[in-house]
């Protein structure tokens, strides 16, 4: 085999190139298919919640006389600035600016953090105060649909958090590392795109369950 033959085959694949016709490169592709599937997921997911809720009105009470909404709505607003500063990141390292791509993705993880302790801290008191998926122990307004369904959808959502905080700090070693320049910086692009959805799902979450 020729070595021309040979770098052909041992060269890896441009994660970072457009594809034809697309204009995304794979890695951006790739997560945009992802985030489609889980905006089906969490459709389905506050679908349900809407039909039980005018379903069985005598389930669910106001959600002021179970759910801590100040404190939820303080944790909301820590989770919009951690997407502000996940743009600041990103927009370091269009620059090349290193330090303040690490800066920034700290920030990001300690805010996304933050916002998962609070949520696990809200859980602790609604469990004490008797707000279960069960029906034999279920001391709260409203009936166990009511709390079944809170768990299900903000647990997934704290859960998809937990994930991103993973893969933010991933990204933050790898930007320690120097991997990610101006040239090359789909990794913090496509962990972007992820953050600002869970974000965004949050706001829709946190208008329905605890405003509305």
């Amino acid at each position: 085999m020729s070595q021309t033959a040979a770098a052909t085959v041992q060269a890896p694949a441009d994660t970072t190139r457009p594809e034809p016709g697309v204009g995304a490169y794979n890695l951006k592709l790739g997560m945009w298919v992802f985030l489609l599937s889980e905006v089906m997921f969490f459709t389905a997911l506050i679908g349900t919640y809407i039909i039980l809720r005018f379903a069985h009105p005598e389930q669910f009470a106001a959600p002021g006389e179970v759910l801590n909404v100040p404190l939820t709505a303080i944790n909301t607003f820590i989770l919009i600035c951690s997407s502000v500063t996940m743009v600041k990141a990103f927009a370091a390292i269009e620059k090349d600016d290193q330090k303040g791509l690490q800066l920034w993705l700290v920030a990001t993880i300690l805010l996304g953090s933050t916002f998962v302790g609070v949520q696990v801290y809200e859980y602790i008191h609604l469990f004490a105060d008797g707000f279960v998926p069960n029906a034999e122990a279920y001391a709260a307004a409203g009936g166990p649909i009511y709390s079944s369904t809170f768990y299900l959808m903000t647990g997934f959502h704290g859960l998809h958090v937990s994930i991103g905080v993973g893969c933010l700090i991933w990204v933050l070693i790898q930007a320690m590392r120097g991997r990610y320049s101006s040239q090359h910086l789909g990794g913090v692009e496509v962990m972007g795109l992820y953050w600002h959805f869970v974000d965004l799902v949050w706001i829709v979450l946190f208008t329905i369950v605890y405003l509305i």
